[in-house]
């Protein structure tokens, strides 16, 4: 898969957490210059008691970590906000896509990250820069979202103990809590971790129990580049519908040929005839989508039961990090246009305001 492609899909679809005294021995975002001082940061503060030694399980086999991390490096794209929930700045972090100014850290995850340095910005537009990563220094490198391969995987290894995906599930699909539950357990903050879990698990509870209505609806979120690409149902953009009260349209996965998701046919369309319909796109995406005859004549589009989200309305962004830290500025913003989406009157605009 191109690399554009593959940073749109896995780009687009993402409970801000005040943390104060943030510090960190990071380089400025963005910058190829290395820190190897090991100065202290906050990965070795706040530590819980009986936390370490903790192994954890995933793709590739199983990794120990035996005492609180200071140098942390994010292979995957979007780990940091995890850490930044506990409190803790990593040292580098790789670019997924452009957030704004910085590049790194979403509207949802400034405040967590206070007057604390950026992370380091690492590139892999060319592949894991191992190079790079070395010349850091980490002492723990996480992957978790990620298609991370066994071969790279054994060369991250050797520079720091490493923690890869999910052996259950397709690459790319970990959940959010499954991936943050890892990061709490690597970062020694397991029960802190779990209190952040239930409190953006309570949100998102807390919305569907006040939106009955959605229980009665499909629902869907696609993208549209370079056709339309269906988020299969272990997304967490799908999962976190399903989580609203949403159903899973009868067929479409088997449609798309994927878990994570897959292209949907021309010819069909029509499937994406559903209650309500999320379109993730960038640059002229909506008109392309808007302009194709076939979408235009369905009932979902004709009776304004979709929504259009793109490049800096801050709820693409968030749909695409989709994290502990996000999803309460997510449900925020997306919850009110599901609600119009599936209110029955057709003016009902589904546009941010």
């Amino acid at each position: 898969m191109p690399l554009s492609r593959r940073r749109f899909l896995f780009g687009t679809a993402v409970l801000a957490t005040t943390v104060a005294g943030l510090s960190a021995c990071n380089a400025s975002a963005g910058s190829d210059s290395t820190n190897t001082e090991a100065t202290p940061s906050a990965a070795a503060t706040g530590v819980e008691e009986g936390a370490y030694p903790v192994t954890i399980a995933h793709k590739w086999g199983s990794t120990t970590i035996d005492s609180a991390r200071q140098r942390v490096v994010i292979a995957g794209y979007k780990e940091q906000d995890d850490c930044l929930a506990l409190g803790v700045v990593p040292v580098a972090t790789t670019l997924w896509f452009d957030l704004g100014g910085s590049e790194i850290v979403g509207p949802w995850a400034t405040e967590a990250l206070g007057d604390a340095p950026q992370p380091t910005l690492l590139k892999d537009a060319d592949g894991i820069n191992f190079e790079q990563i070395a010349g850091l220094a980490p002492d723990l490198i996480i992957s978790i979202y990620s298609g991370l391969a066994k071969a790279d995987y054994a060369k991250l290894s050797e520079i720091a103990p490493t923690i890869a995906q999910p052996e259950d599930g397709a690459d790319w699909s970990v959940s959010w809590d499954v991936q943050a539950t890892m990061v709490g357990q690597a970062l020694g903050r397991p029960q802190q971790m779990t209190a952040l879990i239930e409190g953006a698990k309570k949100k998102v509870a807390d919305a569907a129990a006040a939106n009955p209505e959605f229980a009665q609806e499909t629902g869907a979120a696609v993208s549209a580049y370079e056709g339309i690409w269906v988020y299969g149902a272990e997304d967490p953009r799908s999962r976190l519908l399903t989580d609203l009260g949403f159903q899973r349209p009868s067929g479409l996965d088997a449609a798309i040929g994927g878990q994570w998701g897959g292209d949907l046919s021309e010819e069909k369309v029509d499937m994406l005839d559903v209650g309500a319909l999320i379109w993730l796109y960038e640059a002229n995406g909506r008109k392309e989508v808007e302009a194709n005859k076939a979408y235009a004549s369905l009932a979902v589009h004709k009776e304004g039961r979709d929504l259009f989200s793109g490049p800096g309305d801050g709820m693409y962004e968030a749909f695409s990090f989709l994290t502990v830290l996000s999803l309460g500025y997510l449900v925020d913003r997306l919850v009110p246009r599901l609600k119009n989406a599936v209110d029955g009157d057709p003016s009902t605009s589904t546009d941010q305001a």
